[in-house]
């Protein structure tokens, strides 16, 4: 849907002073010494925090529905409500030690496209609407990206339920306890289309200088356990040659994960990031290593690749060593790509608010996965100082918030449509 009256908007912009302090405002809400958050899905403090943002939601005359898993829904009426609602949204729950804006700025850039919407006295054709999901970081609750899972039907409400905390605290009890069991079924909720507006979460943006990032789509990916068998033997009086060493093959092994990202350019990705040697004493040689190989790029056929790819170069590094490799593929996510017309809208904004733009892909999950297994959605990233997130010193330049406030509030329009 294009937008009617497109003079009336072309030169609308967000107030950027008002995003920024809302995020501030946000914030404080477990606040941590070092200048992060600490508000954890389904906490007290995740309580207060989702209080706070619906009573801004309230007060922009959003209605609020909520449904069985806490994902919260705040809806701006079009001229035909019938249609469904134009969507923007992300989660407010944080790391551990989390920063000021993962998550926190999707679902506060959708707050204040409705505020600029209301300044400015526009009505939209299709009703628009912000959400939160519950549990995206996944870090006291698993699955990660809960609540946009259940409301896609990934897994069940049940089985999102009997999650539990390490205190053994389950995600319903929690829940009740902070006043956000609703009564909507999860999923039975039209969306028209889905954007989500985040800081990347990498360097990619900054390294390249660009403001705006196009995504594409999501990477998939691949865990894997491997188990390289030696046998462990005295440092001293073993020569080299007789040596059956797991510790040396499967480095070559790991050296092999980094190359095999780089056959498989330029979106290929391969992390080994957790080791386990046996028996790790000083003086005996490893007779097993256990470690997972984390493998990632834009399509299922370059995942395909991959695997095969390093699961050939295991085979080959077993026959010349003599040492059994076992590869076994312990967790799988499909590539998502995001839906040509919503990608477009995001580039088609960016070029028209003068932002300097790239196109790009996620290597980390979002609820826009999710969204995307639904109705036509996209993504906007904008860049985060030196690529770090999930820490407490996550810091983004507010000219780059407004920035991408201003993109959703464009490619949101292009999708609802406004009324002349």
């Amino acid at each position: 849907m294009s937008i009617a009256n497109p003079v009336a908007t072309a030169s609308m912009r967000i107030n950027g002073e008002r995003l920024w302090q809302s995020l501030m405002d946000l914030a404080r809400i477990g606040a941590t010494p070092k200048g992060g958050v600490c508000r954890l899905a389904l906490s007290a403090l995740d309580g207060q925090g989702r209080d706070l943002v619906v009573g801004w939601a309230r007060e922009a005359g959003l209605s609020v529905t909520i449904d069985q898993i806490g994902n919260v829904f705040m809806r701006r009426p079009g001229r035909n409500n019938s249609l469904p609602p134009i969507m923007t949204g992300s989660h407010i729950d944080t790391q551990p030690t989390g920063g000021k804006f993962d998550g926190n700025y999707g679902v506060l850039a959708g707050l204040e496209v409705m505020r600029t919407l209301n300044d400015h006295g526009i009505q939209t054709e299709a009703p628009m609407e912000l959400a939160f999901w519950t549990n995206e970081e996944g870090s006291r609750f698993v699955p990660v990206m809960m609540g946009s899972g259940v409301f896609r039907g990934a897994f069940t409400l049940a089985h999102a339920y009997a999650a539990t905390d390490v205190d053994g605290k389950t995600v319903k009890d929690e829940l009740q306890k902070i006043g956000y069991l609703g009564p909507e079924v999860p999923g039975q909720h039209p969306i028209g289309a889905y954007f989500e507006t985040h800081i990347e979460q990498g360097p990619v943006l900054e390294d390249h200088g660009k403001t705006i990032g196009i995504v594409t789509g999501v990477l998939g990916i691949r865990w894997y356990d491997c188990i390289v068998e030696g046998l462990e033997a005295h440092a001293g009086p073993t020569p080299m040659h007789l040596r059956r060493d797991a510790l040396q093959v499967a480095t070559r092994l790991m050296q092999e994960v980094v190359a095999c990202a780089g056959r498989h350019g330029p979106e290929g990705r391969g992390t080994v990031g957790m080791v386990q040697v046996f028996p790790n004493s000083r003086n005996v040689i490893p007779g097993q290593v256990k470690f997972s190989i984390d493998l990632r790029n834009d399509s299922d056929a370059a995942c395909d690749a991959m695997d095969a790819d390093i699961r050939g170069v295991a085979e080959a590094l077993s026959r010349e060593t003599g040492l059994a490799i076992r590869l076994d593929l312990v967790s799988s996510f499909p590539a998502q790509p995001f839906h040509p017309d919503c990608v477009n809208a995001v580039a088609l904004g960016a070029e028209a608010l003068g932002y300097s733009s790239m196109r790009c892909v996620s290597g980390a999950g979002h609820d826009a996965v999710y969204m995307a297994q639904l109705a036509p959605a996209g993504m906007i990233f904008i860049p985060c100082k030196d690529g770090i997130s999930h820490n407490e010193v996550e810091d983004a330049d507010p000219a780059h918030i407004t920035a991408g406030c201003n993109v959703l509030l464009h490619a949101m329009l292009e999708r609802a449509g406004v009324v002349g």
